[in-house]
C-alpha cells in the first residue's frame, strides 16, 4: 500500500542520512589519535536522529489513516510541521541565544522526547480504538 511505501522511503532516507552525515564523519574523524567531544556529540545526534525519524514515520502513518478522529488531525499535522522544521528552529535558537553545541543538543533531546511521547500516546490510542471495533473482549 502507499502508506507502507512512504514508510519504506522514510526509513531509506533516514539510513542515507545516518551513513552520510553521521557514520562517515565519525569513522573518518574518530580514528585519529586526539580525543574530541565533537565525536561524542555526533554519536548523540545520531541516536536523536534515529528517534526523530521513527517518530516522523509514526506521525505520517497516523496522518494517512482514514479512521482517525478529525479532532486529532490538526495535532498530528502540527507535530509533523514541528518535526520538519525542527533543525531550522534549533539553529535559529542557537544563533539568537548563543547556546553552546551541547545546549542545542539538550534542546533537541527535549523536543524529540516531547514530540515522541505525544505521538506515541496518539498511536496507542489509535491502536486501542482499532482493536476495540468488533472485538468482544474489549467491550
Amino acid at each position: 500500500s502507499s502508506g507502507i511505501n512512504a514508510e519504506y522511503g522514510g526509513v531509506g532516507w533516514a539510513m542515507a542520512e545516518l551513513i552520510s552525515m553521521r557514520l562517515l564523519p565519525l569513522w573518518v574523524g574518530a580514528r585519529g589519535i586526539e580525543f574530541s567531544w565533537k565525536y561524542i556529540q555526533l554519536s548523540f545526534e545520531a541516536n536523536i536522529s534515529l528517534a526523530h525519524h521513527i517518530v516522523m514515520a509514526m506521525l505520517i502513518w497516523m496522518w494517512t489513516r482514514n479512521n482517525i478522529e478529525k479532532s486529532v488531525l490538526p495535532l498530528i499535522i502540527s507535530l509533523l510541521l514541528l518535526c520538519s522544521s525542527k533543525q531550522t528552529l534549533l539553529e535559529l535558537l542557537g544563533t539568537l541565544f548563543h547556546f553552546t553545541s551541547f545546549g542545542i543538543l539538550s534542546i533537541n533531546v527535549m523536543v524529540t522526547l516531547l514530540v515522541g511521547l505525544v505521538a506515541t500516546h496518539l498511536y496507542i490510542n489509535l491502536c486501542i480504538q482499532d482493536n476495540s471495533w468488533g472485538n468482544p473482549k474489549y467491550h
